[in-house]
């Protein structure tokens, strides 16, 4: 069934039989999992839905079409149910033949007729010179998972981080260093020819210096006013702010590596509102000539009503000649429109940036910078503590998110403790499974929620190693290992046999879920779906490896077959932990 799903396979068989039974036409076939499978495995409305268009009941059309449907081979048993419900039960032998094809090529098979797309995704988000909190965690996971999930689908994917790195922040922490170190180069009168290689000031000074200039600056007009001068200096060119920023984005990004590789994220593009700033000019004297800008009370603005809905015009340019992020935001589109020749741009924001997205891509679609280009805004809800309100540390302030990593990690080492997992390996190699189980239990917490629905962090919950949880989904595929290790001969899928009980056929139908599942995660931008289908799998496993004794079965070839199916499985746990940016270790 190359390119195409078991339910895809079914349908085209029941499609035919209603075609050889008289009942031609246009309307879809669909095979559904069984809502009743004590009845069958699968089930086929169409009948109901044909009735009226062939002027007669459903049932005595399913009576029709069940005997040439139990005529085909691949399938064991059809029955009719109720007004017209048809049953199917596939044959052992085609299940097991099926789940062959579906192990060979997973992703041709889970991406069908998808043609592929030229996609940028914007996620992560970060300010230069500010710690990443708890707010980043979301943006960086969903935007991560969705990358893998389309370069998996086929498409050609460019992940940007679109760093802030150009707004005041800048001018007011130039100001702050100038005013505690007025005697460096950088402020120095006339300039020096060349400035130092090394920073004068480290990461943590930044986020020291930060929130401390910022709130005198909203108190005091005057330090305000020195720090858009300063801004103002460094987007201009002055050499020494230039070198200084520099700096503060050299030791911005190494420490954002550190925290992205935590979470094993990463971009392809490092850009920021700093590179568009030289594109800006061109864009905006463009769209005045072509009459898509607007003079509004002294600004500059590009109106995106629609059909009365009132929206407030896009604002690009401020009445004292300042830009906005919808300005950045704007070139940055006609950027990877031209430069990109992207199809489909998606940013991972917060839904709470809503109005301003839609704002931009009306821009971007009235002035022709993105007129075929599809703009989508992937939104996400807030993440806050146990009792509902937003996360934060106990002394009241936003929690890093360095310090939700490791608070997720310390939580997933007692755990471990508690349940003597993994207290055989060494000291290092217990720290890093629990640094693994940690990630996965932070990761697969934010990622099994809807993403638009806010959800309450409980560390303690989403560190178990038992229910919906990414330490259970490790747990199972660190168990397939143990087996495959101790088996008596190297596991192979080619070795499959028919499945003998329920429990096998259970494990194999919910392996065949896949296709359907990556699709619905694909076309809603939804990974939920994907960590769904990873825990249906390994509960599914875990029945499985309850009733049937694997390494015990005397029978060498029905012993090859139950092998089989644990790599089968182990192979699906670990490409939907791929998609979920989760890493499986060897050992627990």
């Amino acid at each position: 069934m190359p390119n195409h799903s078991l339910k895809q396979e079914l349908a085209a068989m029941a499609r035919s039989a209603f075609n050889a039974a008289g009942f031609i036409t246009d309307q879809p076939i669909e095979v559904l999992d069984s809502q009743r499978p004590e009845l069958g495995q699968f089930q086929c409305n169409s009948a109901l839905a044909l009735a009226k268009a062939f002027k007669t009941s459903p049932r005595a059309i399913a009576d029709k079409v069940c005997p040439i449907l139990a005529e085909k081979p691949q399938i064991a048993a059809v029955s009719v149910a109720g007004p017209g419900f048809i049953n199917i039960t596939l044959s052992d032998d085609f299940l097991a033949q099926s789940s062959l094809e579906l192990a060979k090529d997973p992703a041709a098979i889970c991406g069908g007729e998808h043609h592929s797309q030229k996609v940028v995704i914007d996620y992560g988000g970060p300010n230069v010179a500010k710690p990443m909190h708890v707010g980043h965690l979301r943006s960086s996971v969903i935007g991560e998972s969705l990358k893998r999930l389309l370069r998996f689908m086929g498409d050609d994917v460019t992940a940007d981080i679109h760093m802030g790195d150009w707004g005041t922040q800048m001018g007011m922490l130039i100001y702050e260093v100038k005013r505690l170190h007025s005697d460096l180069p950088y402020f120095a009168d006339p300039l020096p020819e060349s400035f130092p290689a090394e920073s004068p000031v480290t990461i943590d000074d930044l986020n020291k210096m930060y929130p401390e200039v910022s709130a005198r600056c909203k108190e005091n007009p005057e330090e305000m006013a020195a720090a858009h001068e300063a801004t103002a200096k460094l987007q201009a060119g002055h050499p020494g702010y230039r070198a200084l920023w520099q700096h503060f984005r050299d030791i911005s990004i190494a420490a954002l590596k550190a925290d992205f590789g935590a979470l094993d994220v990463s971009f392809d593009l490092w850009n920021g509102e700093s590179d568009e700033h030289e594109h800006i000019p061109p864009m905006l004297k463009k769209l005045k000539e072509e009459g898509h800008l607007i003079e509004s009370d002294g600004a500059l603005v590009v109106p995106v009503e629609e059909n009365g809905d009132n929206l407030p015009p896009l604002l690009l340019v401020k009445s004292d000649g300042a830009y906005l992020y919808g300005t950045t935001d704007l070139s940055t589109i006609n950027e990877r429109v031209q430069k990109l020749r992207a199809e489909d741009i998606i940013y991972v924001v917060d839904k709470r940036q809503a109005l301003h997205f839609t704002q931009v891509f009306r821009g971007a679609k009235k002035t022709g910078i993105a007129p075929d280009t599809k703009l989508e805004h992937i939104a996400f809800g807030t993440v806050n503590g146990p009792d509902g309100k937003p996360f934060k540390t106990r002394a009241g302030g936003v929690m890093k998110l360095q310090d939700l990593i490791a608070l997720a990690i310390n939580e997933a080492a007692k755990k471990m403790a508690e349940a003597n997992i993994a207290q055989e390996l060494d000291e290092a190699a217990r720290e890093e499974t629990a640094r693994m189980v940690g990630i996965a239990a932070l990761k697969f917490a934010d990622l099994s929620h809807y993403r638009l629905s806010d959800y309450s962090f409980d560390v303690d919950k989403f560190t178990t190693f038992e229910g919906h949880t990414g330490p259970y989904l490790l747990y199972n595929a660190v168990r397939i290992k143990s087996i495959l290790r101790r088996s008596p001969r190297p596991a192979a899928v080619e070795k499959l046999l028919p499945p003998q009980t329920e429990a096998e056929r259970s494990l194999l139908l919910t392996l065949h879920h896949l296709p359907e599942k990556v699709r619905e995660a694909y076309a809603g931008r939804v990974p939920h779906i994907l960590c769904d289908q990873a825990y249906d799998v390994a509960k599914a496993f875990s029945h499985f490896y309850k009733e049937c004794h694997i390494l015990s079965e005397s029978d060498e070839k029905r012993q090859d077959s139950l092998l089989a199916l644990c790599l089968l499985t182990l192979k699906q746990l670990e490409l939907l932990a791929g998609l979920l940016g989760i890493k499986i270790p060897e050992r627990m």
